[in-house]
């Protein structure tokens, strides 16, 4: 009777120790609350939350985009940082521009875009896996994440752009951006010239160009893509022509990562190996981007900057629901703004505007196809935010009528 007392008693106060270190955590994250903090981590010793890369501190979302008060805590506003961009010689830069517009709350200048050699670390591993799908590396293991990562180690992996050639002999230190996305309201347009007369072309998923090339143009300088959209897309647009993603000299290849999928076909395209595990085990890289599968031609979205996006330029009602999980900004969403980050002047194209329903699905269809609206992106919003920034003389949007 002694012992089970004994043991009573202790289960209590274990209970009630429980019940503290569960208030505190409530009340450390509470009204948005995101301090980094330490915490003992599975994987090892002692995890500094802030040490993992050099943390900034939140801003409140952007207006009425922000349908609760706060950001829940899984959502993660805290990120690393990256002072790649910042220094632009350019006087009419986006980043010089932000400053005066409503935006200026949510942009971050030092956000990284890019993942790359430098982020292969434990430290970041264990910082990222407290998120899930494209935020963070929750689902992909840690040998996965290393062995692609270690492996974009050059110059032209961290950052977006080559240096200019010319820069000093008076060429504009602009970098002019054109983002296509494949809307409706590209066909017909005769867009195709002024797209291609831009610094870089970036374009996403089925990014047919053959034959169509008065309305779209034809040069690629990036193609952005997940794994996952891209097959989804060579197999949905095969049939409109499109057999495999743009593979020119100029194009370099962008990946978006969703999951271990993209990590492993990476790691495949760098060891000029076939894909060794996974749904495209025995997919050779060479099928999507060419015989030229040096380090140079790719680069990969930081799962920091995808979080970035959806926590302060695209934050869905979703996100407060019990189906938070299924969301994220659509892969032309990432494109665009990434491209607001690290150009100083951008065009989108082929992106939804108020009358897409004038227009078919995909400027490719073959037959009128209505534009289709999904849980796990919110074309809608997305539509607001590009309305606004044009309005806020961030972009141009290419519109119609």
């Amino acid at each position: 009777m002694v012992r089970l007392r004994s043991w009573t008693l202790r289960w209590a106060l274990l209970g009630a120790g429980t019940l503290v270190l569960l208030y505190q955590a409530r009340t450390h994250y509470s009204r948005g609350s995101f301090q980094s903090f330490s915490y003992r981590d599975p994987l090892g010793a002692r995890q500094p939350g802030a040490r993992a890369m050099t943390a900034q501190a939140p801003v409140t979302p952007l207006g009425s985009r922000a349908p609760s008060a706060t950001l829940q805590p899984f959502l993660g506003d805290l990120y690393g940082r990256d002072e790649t961009y910042p220094n632009s010689r350019c006087p009419s830069s986006i980043r010089k521009r932000i400053a005066s517009t409503k935006f200026s709350s949510v942009f971050l200048e030092a956000i990284p875009v890019l993942q790359w050699a430098r982020h292969a670390r434990l430290a970041e591993y264990r910082r990222l896996r407290s998120y899930g799908g494209a935020h963070g590396w929750q689902e992909v293991g840690w040998p996965v994440v290393r062995d692609a990562l270690t492996r974009l180690n050059t110059s032209a992996n961290e950052r977006m752009f080559d240096a200019r050639p010319g820069a000093a002999a008076g060429v504009s230190p602009c970098v002019r951006c054109a983002v296509v996305g494949n809307g409706g309201i590209l066909n017909g347009s005769r867009a195709g010239a002024a797209i291609d007369r831009h610094d870089y072309v970036f374009r996403v998923n089925g990014a047919l160009t053959k034959g169509l090339e008065r309305d779209v143009g034809r040069r690629t300088s990036f193609y952005v893509f997940s794994t996952n959209t891209m097959m989804n897309s060579l197999h949905n647009y095969a049939s409109n022509g499109f057999r495999q993603p743009p593979q020119t000299l100029e194009t370099k290849y962008i990946f978006l990562p969703d999951h271990d999928r993209d990590y492993l076909l990476l790691r495949a395209a760098l060891t000029h190996r076939p894909v060794d595990r996974g749904p495209d085990e025995g997919a050779r890289p060479e099928r999507y981007f060419g015989n030229d599968l040096r380090a140079e031609k790719f680069k990969m979205f930081h799962p920091d900057f995808i979080r970035y996006v959806r926590n302060r330029f695209l934050r869905s009602g979703i996100l407060d629901t019990p189906q938070w999980r299924l969301y994220r900004p659509s892969t032309g969403a990432v494109m665009l703004l990434a491209a607001l980050h690290t150009c100083d002047e951008v065009s989108a194209y082929g992106f939804i505007t108020p009358d897409y329903q004038a227009y078919s699905d995909h400027y490719f269809d073959l037959t009128h196809k209505a534009l289709v609206f999904y849980a796990n992106h919110d074309l809608q919003l997305e539509m607001s935010l590009w309305q606004e920034l044009h309005q806020s003389r961030l972009l141009t949007l290419h519109m119609r009528g």
